[in-house]
């Protein structure tokens, strides 16, 4: 769950949307890795991917946008966590 939490909260960091080559890098995920928790992630609709068109070249890059859903889920496990750390758990 730390690293679902993680790998959302680079995404929100980042204004909500990020290239799936600067994620690994921010998650510190190999790309195998990455791999496996986007299509988690995907699945259980917390991020989308999806092509953007790059203004200086005619080609489209894939970007990850996280969702309401996910930006819930980060608020929500937030809550989580100050609530075990009021108690020191």
């Amino acid at each position: 769950m730390e690293l679902v939490f993680d790998v959302l909260l680079a995404i929100q960091n980042k204004g909500g949307q990020i290239k799936p080559t600067h994620l690994m890098y921010k998650s510190n995920l190999s790309h195998k890795l990455l791999n496996s928790y986007l299509e988690e992630l995907i699945q259980k609709e917390l991020v989308v991917i999806e092509e953007e068109q790059v203004k200086k070249k005619r080609r489209a890059a894939k970007v990850v946008r996280i969702t309401e859903k996910g930006s819930s889920f980060l608020a929500e496990f937030r809550r989580m966590r100050e609530f075990t750390d009021a108690f020191g758990l």
